[in-house]
């Protein structure tokens, strides 16, 4: 009989990409995690890890072995939720993990709804980047995820997670209130040429949608300011250093005196968000409940759009 744990530890190192990455997440020695490893491979008789250099990687057992893993865990998931179903009422606890915009004004207004709506939920919200929430996911650690759809994300077709876009929040262009842009209804994109541009910083996933829509709209930005943070760039673009792309959820600080102005035209850019679970973990009820609520609060909110009304393109940036 094979040891579960060995098979857990297996998961852990094609999730994280190395054997103390996984050690790590498992709370436990990387020698340790490399011992699991080898008593598995004895066990099947073949060998699970080749070496490349100083790392390693999956051998091709270990990556069939993997695929039937993830399959028994996804079946199991789902024989969950079913029994889960026969229960009633959405009951026990439910952890939430998300970014700070989406914390700060979907997440936690929907946990004040969750208390009324259904009493017997317990609800706990933890503030991630997109990589710690799926391995917050993948670790047991959370239940469901807010998070925006990146290149960087595993892909919809990863047989561990379920995931569907929830949302999608527009860019718009930010500008002083002086600037001559600042009185306009609307601007296309393709207005923007010639202005000096103040972006996140390089590698960032705000630089990339901007550099992709700009090119889309056939020009390349004059960068003249970087900055990691929203508060930042609004400032540099406060203090007239160049205009900007901020999305819609963002809260500019109020005491900087910035207007927003719709992008129209065919070149608008737009974050996507995808609420994601372990495969079959939407099937859960209290998921499926907060999942309900969560799309209420996406209709009541300002500004953003409902997932079906806009069609997600490609980040070529």
């Amino acid at each position: 009989m094979i040891d579960l744990r060995r098979l857990h530890v297996l998961r852990a190192i094609a999730h994280h990409g190395t054997v103390s990455g996984a050690a790590k997440s498992l709370h436990m020695s990387t020698s340790a995690a490399s011992q699991q490893i080898r008593l598995l491979s004895k066990e099947l008789g073949v060998p699970l890890l080749e070496p490349v250099g100083r790392r390693v990687r999956l051998s091709s057992a270990a990556q069939v072995l993997l695929a039937h893993i993830d399959a028994i865990e996804a079946m199991w998931r789902l024989a969950e939720a079913e029994l889960q179903a026969t229960e009633g009422e959405p009951s026990g606890l439910l952890r939430l993990c998300g970014f700070p915009t989406a914390i700060a004004t979907l997440l936690a207004p929907l946990v004040d709804r969750a208390r009324d709506r259904f009493p017997a939920l317990e609800l706990r919200l933890r503030e991630t980047e997109a990589s710690e929430s799926f391995d917050l996911l993948f670790a047991g650690e959370a239940d469901l995820a807010l998070v925006e759809a990146t290149p960087d994300n595993p892909p919809p077709e990863d047989i561990r997670f379920d995931s569907q876009t929830v949302f999608n929040d527009p860019f718009d262009l930010v500008v002083p209130s002086a600037n001559s842009y600042g009185s306009h209804k609307e601007v296309d994109l393709r207005e923007l040429e010639r202005e000096p541009w103040v972006l996140g910083v390089p590698g960032s996933i705000h630089r990339r949608h901007v550099l992709t829509a700009c090119s889309n709209a056939g020009f390349r930005p004059t960068v003249v300011g970087e900055a990691r943070e929203w508060t930042v760039i609004a400032i540099m673009v406060a203090h007239q250093m160049g205009v900007a792309l901020i999305p819609r959820l963002v809260d500019l600080p109020p005491h900087l005196d910035l207007v927003r102005v719709p992008v129209s035209g065919p070149f608008t850019p737009f974050r996507h968000f995808r609420a994601v679970t372990l495969r079959g973990g939407q099937r859960r009820p209290a998921v499926a409940a907060v999942m309900e609520l969560l799309d209420e609060f996406v209709r009541e909110a300002e500004g953003i759009a409902p997932a079906e009304e806009v069609e997600e393109v490609p980040d070529r940036g």
